[in-house]
């Protein structure tokens, strides 16, 4: 195991990785921009290095910096959170050759998934399904891409393939639209991602959005951890999870599990990672892979009781799995909301200090956050504060525990999206389970 390890990241998943290093007698190496020096994680760890100033280009995404604080510090290892360098894959290679441990996939796993048409053919090869579409980039002949449009069938979607978080995409319903969709597709993938290059699929119009947990130990081997519904949505960001999904039945969870864990096996795939998937009417559709750990990770670990940071940290320590196949069982319901420090009805950001901060408790509660009575929230990096979970026997216990901690948490002095999970809470259509996509979109423009 390892002797040291630096946190490159902040907010609430640094803390869940600073604890589970001290559950493993890992000593802590907290790396911090300026304007987060009084960040919990920052003053818990063993040692703490600033970094830069408070934009996470000069901090959080500096690359020297990073890897000199683990040289001063004698570290053995890095562990990059989520968000940021995570799935960096020049990140992940300048650490190997610097002498330290990447606390996560190969830098040749990262580039392969990263890039969404070498990530869907790679799928391709492994027996996981994917949405139909153009099979590789499209070109800059007009006639091939109507062509292709044509014979997927519209409405179809322009997607970046360099890219993510609903940039760079494009619904297209008519021919008329498509050459223009393209263009624009492709402008705005080379501003957000230097790379324009844009590909085509079937556009699905009821679909949700499942995902599988996967963890793999870099030698051949692999398991699932089932799945998590992640439909709830707003501009593609995530605002609810939870697992199991509602409504997949266990033949289904096993069935779309194993092509899962056949790909990893087959990239010799080393640590966790989530593929996403569309799923619409009985049927799972390849999306991409994130090639790190999840912000709604809890949810999984809650229902198969795998605490996948020590997992993450094990593997990447030459340990393997501590787990086989047969080992994971699904049990209960978890719900995860994510708390926003934003506005719950124009969603802008609301940074600033936190006069009074009560976290909810009860059975099955666990509340992930960074945030304390009178921390100062920043204004230079994601609104996310915390994540608030609620665990239950069944689905609707944990949904009744769910209402009982937004009850009774206190967040004063900022503005939260708290309000929004009430609502959502108490929607008769999130009680039956399996809402799409677009629900909360509409469900908003509703209540406008």
């Amino acid at each position: 195991m390892f002797n040291k390890v630096v946190i490159a990241n902040r907010g609430e998943i640094a803390l869940r990785i600073l604890r589970a290093c001290k559950e493993l007698d890992i000593q802590t190496v907290a790396v911090h921009s300026k304007a987060d020096s009084d960040l919990l994680h920052v003053r818990l760890a063993d040692e703490s290095v600033c970094i830069g100033g408070a934009t996470a280009t000069e901090s959080y995404l500096n690359i020297p910096a990073i890897i000199s604080a683990a040289e001063i510090t004698d570290a053995n290892a890095i562990h990059p959170g989520y968000g940021f360098l995570a799935e960096n894959a020049d990140f992940a290679e300048q650490v190997e050759k610097s002498g330290f441990t990447f606390i996560g996939p190969r830098a040749e796993s990262i580039r392969l998934m990263g890039d969404k048409i070498s990530a869907i053919n790679a799928m391709k090869q492994a027996g996981v399904p994917c949405v139909p579409g153009s099979d590789g980039p499209l070109s800059d002949d007009d006639g091939d891409n109507l062509k292709t449009a044509r014979d997927i069938g519209y409405p179809v979607i322009i997607k970046a393939s360099g890219g993510g978080g609903g940039k760079g995409m494009r619904v297209v319903h008519s021919e008329a639209a498509l050459i223009n969709a393209i263009s624009l597709a492709k402008s705005e993938a080379d501003m957000n991602f230097g790379n324009a290059t844009v590909y085509m699929e079937r556009f699905l119009d009821n679909p949700r959005h499942i995902e599988i947990q996967v963890l793999g130990d870099g030698a051949g081997k692999a398991i699932h951890l089932g799945e998590r519904d992640c439909s709830m949505q707003r501009r593609h960001q995530k605002v609810l999870e939870e697992a199991p999904a509602p409504g997949i039945s266990e033949k289904q969870r096993h069935h779309i599990g194993k092509r899962c864990v056949r790909a990893c096996e087959e990239m010799r795939y080393r640590g966790a990672g989530t593929f996403e998937f569309l799923y619409q009417e009985g049927h799972f559709f390849f999306i991409e892979m994130n090639t790190r750990i999840q912000v709604e990770h809890p949810v999984t670990e809650l229902v198969t009781g795998v605490d996948l940071i020590c997992e993450q940290l094990r593997i990447a320590a030459g340990l393997g799995l501590s787990y086989k196949q047969s080992d994971i069982h699904i049990r209960g319901h978890a719900i995860e909301c994510r708390i926003n420090a934003e506005d719950p009805n124009k969603f802008t950001p609301s940074p600033g200090k936190i006069k009074l901060y009560h976290p909810p408790g009860g059975p099955g509660i666990r509340m992930d956050t960074h945030i304390y009575s009178s921390y100062n929230v920043p204004p230079y990096y994601d609104s996310m504060i915390g994540k608030l979970i609620a665990f239950g026997d069944t689905r609707k216990i944990a949904i009744a525990r769910m209402q009982n901690a937004l009850d009774e948490i206190i967040i004063d002095g900022i503005k939260t999206n708290i309000p929004l999970h009430h609502r959502l809470m108490h929607d008769g259509y999130f009680h039956e389970g399996g809402t799409n996509i677009h629900y909360l979109e509409k469900k908003l423009a509703q209540e406008d």
